[in-house]
């Protein structure tokens, strides 16, 4: 349902079935949304915007607004929405620069009221960002991560799947994948095994994670050797290889540990 009395679409948009706008929402050219989304009042959808399927956008969001980039120099790029997501009051999400010419949010992701998401940043699918999250240019944040309130992310920094940020974090280096952090500076908490039992991991695999994140953060090697000491001592696995991969990659460095794990 769409009252074009109320409502700015311009005639380049493309619409899907079913979709409904609410009043004084602002839909530009150059826009895609697919079958089934909702769209709140007073919605601002910007030149280059692609939306999912079944999503749900709440007031006073702003979707694919320019980036606050000085190096910005007006170049063709999108800001793109998976399906079944919900972008809640208030959130900003800017398309791409060159650097990748889009912004990408995945399926199935929560953002609550509030959050920034900069330009280049790729979330997975099933994360959740927490009211007033602020991610600066660049950033990767991988599947099933959530980020307590308040978490601002430096720019180029990655945060691997199923990991969970503490409210308030300030998060300046990597985060490998299937941890807790929390603490200033951002700190190792152990493995996050609530959520990987939510999801179905195995009290097998969760516990062959802990033993190999005992090795990274709370032995005495570097990351070098324990990432030696890993391949040598646990067989290839998907964890095992996403760990790996993830810290040995990782252009910032990744977090350290200031804590017993319990």
């Amino acid at each position: 349902m769409i009252n074009q009395a109320l409502t700015c679409i311009h005639s380049d948009a493309k619409i899907g079935k079913d979709v409904e706008i609410g009043p004084f929402t602002s839909i530009s050219g150059n826009v895609i949304i697919d079958d089934g989304t909702w769209i709140g009042p007073n919605v601002t959808i910007m030149h280059g915007a692609r939306i999912g399927k079944n999503c749900k956008i709440f007031p006073g969001a702003v979707v694919s607004a320019i980036p606050q980039d000085m190096k910005f120099q007006g170049e063709e790029s999108t800001a793109e929405i998976g399906d079944n997501t919900i972008i809640r009051e208030c959130v900003t999400v800017n398309r791409g620069t060159k650097a990748s010419f889009k912004t990408v949010i995945g399926n199935n992701c929560v953002i609550m009221a509030y959050v920034h998401i900069a330009h280049d940043c790729v979330i997975g699918d099933f994360c959740v960002l927490v009211n007033n999250v602020g991610l600066a240019g660049e950033v990767k944040i991988h599947d099933w991560a959530i980020l307590g309130g308040g978490t601002l992310v430096h720019q180029f920094v990655h945060i691997g799947s199923h990991v969970m940020i503490g409210g308030g974090s300030k998060v300046r280096q990597d985060v490998p994948p299937y941890i807790k952090v929390d603490r200033e500076p951002l700190s190792y908490m152990g493995v996050n095994s609530i959520g990987l039992r939510r999801r179905n991991f195995s009290d097998e695999k969760i516990s062959g994670i802990q033993e190999m994140y005992r090795t990274i953060f709370l032995s005495n090697l570097n990351n070098a050797q324990a990432i030696e000491h890993i391949e040598k001592t646990f067989p290839s696995s998907i964890e095992r290889d996403n760990i790996i991969a993830f810290i040995t990659s990782s252009e910032r460095g990744v977090i350290k540990s200031y804590c017993t794990e319990r």
